[in-house]
């Protein structure tokens, strides 16, 4: 099997970009910073018009790509900070759970608390559903209808990233229990959340790179300093080895035949080798996105410390991402849990 992002993902990606850059440049979501809704009717609309939540629906409802494309294009949406509940939309668009997912015509949040009280919901004003995908390493999912209208709601004052505006819950509505035996809805989640990270982890290195050529210190630009090529490169690293293991786990999704063979050489089952995988990328990715934003403030020294250089809302939303579809240690526990025979020999 071919890991390798190949031209037509790479044309796909250049058609998203430009896209985003024309319809949601960065000053236009930044100026929705701290608003109950960060992302208007009309450009999440302009999202489902050009097929970012039906990518994996078959013809003609949607494109009949695969995760692998999708985590392209998540990539790319993440590169570009774009606010909203990506994810969790466009699990219920692939599964049809929510009418008017697939078309940008609702929300669809992804809800938070491993069992809880209190979950935690992001952009709770702008939703017509939200998804529990079920706790870490068991619980099954659910569809909670009504959002909107929870009670005991409560928005926090101050989320961590101002473009993710969160509520804190100690009552749900009313839920659906989802059949997903195979976990799929974590698996497909957690690659589709590490892809947003890949897009930060890229785009906090681009940014730091075209600072140290630009920047000069003793007539010379702070990219010819060692220090600094240092952390650069430990950048590059990071993102490129998240970007593989994204790009495998999504692989490994879109081809059973492979996966089953995978999982039959590691002792163990399809879904429980993709749920592993999914959860190593996820893992990685995380790291590549905190550790590239802390590092590209870093480089860019005092200014990298000011509100106006967008460097703190990548590392923010890295840190929200995070949280969701499991945390470092649940993932580290689940990449704990793999059978001996898929373990490397000392």
């Amino acid at each position: 099997m071919d890991f390798r992002v190949d031209e037509a993902q790479r044309e796909l990606a250049g058609g998203i970009r430009s896209m985003l850059e024309g319809r949601l440049p960065l000053e236009r979501i930044r100026s929705s910073e701290g608003a109950p809704r960060t992302v208007g009717a009309d450009d999440w609309a302009a999202l489902g018009e050009t097929g970012v939540f039906a990518l994996t629906l078959p013809e003609p409802a949607g494109t009949g790509l695969g995760l692998a494309d999708a985590a392209v294009v998540f990539e790319e949406l993440g590169r570009s900070l774009v606010p909203g509940p990506l994810v969790g939309t466009f699990l219920a668009a692939a599964r049809d759970l929510v009418p008017g997912a697939a078309a940008g015509r609702a929300m669809v949040g992804v809800c938070a608390g491993r069992g809880g009280p209190p979950w935690m919901l992001e952009h709770l004003s702008s939703l017509d559903a939200a998804l529990c995908p079920g706790d870490l390493p068991s619980g099954g999912p659910t569809l909670l209808s009504a959002v909107r209208d929870a009670p005991t709601a409560q928005r926090v004052a101050e989320p961590l990233d101002p473009l993710t505006p969160l509520w804190q819950l100690t009552r749900l509505p009313a839920a659906q229990p989802l059949e997903d035996p195979e976990w799929r809805l974590f698996s497909d989640g957690a690659v589709l959340t590490a892809a947003l990270q890949v897009g930060h982890a890229a785009r906090t290195l681009e940014l730091a790179v075209a600072y140290a050529k630009e920047r000069h210190q003793f007539s010379k630009p702070i990219g010819s300093f060692q220090a600094v090529k240092h952390l650069c490169a430990d950048m590059l690293v990071r993102a490129e080895v998240a970007r593989a293991a994204v790009h495998a786990a999504a692989c490994l999704a879109d081809a059973p035949d492979v996966l089953a063979a995978e999982a039959t050489t590691a002792g163990s089952t399809p879904a429980a080798f993709l749920r592993r995988s999914a959860a190593g990328a996820k893992l990685l990715a995380d790291e590549a996105a905190i550790a590239n934003a802390r590092a590209a403030i870093q480089v860019h020294g005092g200014m990298g410390y000011t509100w106006e250089v967008p460097l703190h809302l990548h590392l923010k939303r890295s840190h929200v991402l995070a949280t969701s579809f499991g945390a470092k240690g649940e993932l580290a526990a689940l990449l704990g849990s793999l059978p001996a025979g898929a373990r490397a020999e000392p």
